[in-house]
């Protein structure tokens, strides 16, 4: 037979070459991505049940890359069977990280912590996810003689596969997979990806080069673990709600995820109440007491523009509303499923506030708005109804910054009230709060209210200028539940278990205010 009879046969073994090896290109993207959905859905619980924080963040991303080069290493011995050890690694990655999500929730709900479950997960994430690559580089030049050139080529593609994989996983949990599905299914979801992605691998190239009986040992443990977390999507809402109840006294009547936190409302009788993230927001029971603490003060004496930022429940805006000769009301609010929350199960806590023509509602984040807003715009007053600073994106929201920015808005002897935590509970965060609105250049008088659901609960009233606003209730406010000027005179006095400190500020470039959240309530 001469060299051109054998050319044919030579042509063809290398477009079967080089399609197993784009094939293979193909699922390291794919893998890729889970990867990395893995290690955001660890970062997303750790938020959502621990609190998150930089110190938690870093731990878990140190860790995760830590693992990665001691995955390397262990896989060593294995490169040898690369192909059936690819599928092995691939399938414990599926299991272990679709199912974590749920494995974390459940540990949370029966056992009242999942942090260790959480180490765990992460460790072993990443020690798997480490041995990817090299198992890879070997498939890739199984067959090849390679100079340095040729290797180099091979690790160029790898490298752009794993990276376009990790672009795609970093774009589709925030975007699609958590908001769409949740954390629980999410995960699962992304484990079924995997598996399929190993799948693939197996049925076009492992069937070449392993024993027909352990082709088909490969191929039961990939519809094993299909199986597996199949049948965690289909039973996941199930799953989410027995181990969510547990976690709140009160039936649960709506429940959302967005791309922001977890979102769920209760009720029993009469009461019902907002979580966010697992964090009490208010119950009606007594959320007037807060409520008209925080907004009557602000609207001085004839405010006709009133600009909330937060508050996106509603209830701000439904005091507002009640006060004689308001024209406007801008809703700043950064997450919609909050409105729309707002709009629809919460509808009756705050009469409809947000349908009311003279509420225009903004979705944005506060600070970007108040850096976008218009140099002319001004307004009467200004309430700050934000969430407790507990991680890095809401401490912005209390730093000198933040508070420079407000004033932009502010219309010459206007006010603003900024809900500042307990003084009794967390005294550092709250004066804390203090100190730096007086930093941003305001005149300052602190105030504090009794609110049964969490307590001695503070505010803030601010002023441009050097003359700190007594808080007064106006002349002509509607009949309120709970706020008179007599009470409101009694909130301005601190007893010594609580009396004033001025501390250093927080700013975005040292934000003091989280670590004090994040040492606890005293």
């Amino acid at each position: 037979m001469t060299a051109t009879e054998h050319a044919p046969d030579a042509a063809a073994q290398s477009v079967s070459t080089t399609r197993w090896r784009a094939l293979l290109l193909a699922a390291v993207a794919a893998c890729a991505a889970c990867g990395l959905v893995y290690e955001l859905a660890l970062l997303t619980l750790s938020a959502s049940l621990h609190g998150g924080g930089i110190v938690a963040m870093s731990l878990i991303v140190a860790g995760y890359v830590a693992a990665l080069g001691a995955g390397a290493l262990l896989v060593k011995p294995l490169l040898g069977r690369a192909a059936i050890t690819f599928i092995a690694v691939e399938t414990a990655l599926a299991v272990i990280g679709g199912l974590s999500a749920a494995a974390l929730y459940v540990a949370f709900a029966f056992v009242g912590g999942s942090l260790w479950v959480l180490v765990v997960a992460t460790v072993l994430i990443g020690t798997l996810v480490g041995a990817e690559v090299p198992l890879l580089m070997t498939l890739l030049q199984r067959g090849r003689i390679s100079g340095a050139a040729d290797t180099g080529r091979v690790l160029a593609n790898l490298n752009a596969a794993d990276y376009l994989g990790a672009l795609i996983g970093g774009l589709i949990w925030p975007f699609i997979l958590l908001p769409q599905l949740g954390m629980i299914r999410g995960a699962a979801a992304t484990g079924v990806i995997n598996v399929v992605a190993a799948a693939v691998v197996a049925v076009f190239l492992l069937r070449r080069i392993v024993s027909p009986r352990e082709f088909a040992t490969a191929l039961a443990v990939l519809a094993a673990a299909l199986a597996l977390l199949v049948t965690l999507l289909v039973r996941a809402d199930g799953i989410e709600t027995s181990t969510r109840q547990r976690l709140y006294a009160d039936p649960i009547v709506a429940l959302e995820h967005s791309a922001y936190q977890e979102i769920v409302v209760t009720r029993r009788g009469d009461d019902t109440r907002l979580y966010l993230d697992g964090g009490l927001q208010f119950s009606t029971r007594d959320e007037y007491r807060y409520t008209e603490s925080l907004v009557y003060p602000a609207l001085g004496d004839g405010a006709r523009s009133v600009l909330i930022l937060g508050g996106g429940d509603g209830l701000a805006a439904r005091e507002v509303l009640r006060q004689p000769g308001i024209d406007t009301i801008v809703q700043v609010e950064l997450d919609p499923a909050v409105v729309k929350m707002a709009r629809t199960t919460l509808r009756d806590a705050n009469d409809g506030a947000l349908d009311d023509p003279r509420v225009d509602v903004v979705i944005d984040d506060a600070m970007r708005w108040l850096r976008q807003a218009a140099p002319d715009r001004r307004f009467d007053a200004v309430i700050v109804d934000l969430p407790d600073p507990d991680n890095p994106a809401l401490g912005r929201l209390y730093s000198v910054e933040f508070y420079t920015l407000i004033s932009r808005v502010l219309a010459v002897d206007g006010l603003v009230a900024v809900q500042a935590g307990s003084p009794f509970a967390t005294p550092t965060a709250f004066w804390r709060t203090v100190s730096t609105i007086g930093s941003a250049g305001y005149a300052v008088t602190p105030y504090h209210v009794h609110v049964p659901t969490f307590g001695d609960w503070g505010m803030v009233l601010a002023r441009r200028g050097p003359t700190a606003p007594t808080p007064t209730i106006p002349p002509d406010a509607p009949e309120l539940r709970f706020l008179d000027q007599q009470v409101l005179d009694a909130a301005t006095v601190f007893g010594g278990d609580v009396r004033p400190q001025w501390l250093p500020p927080s700013t975005l470039d040292h934000p003091r205010i989280v670590d004090d959240i994040r040492k606890g309530y005293r």
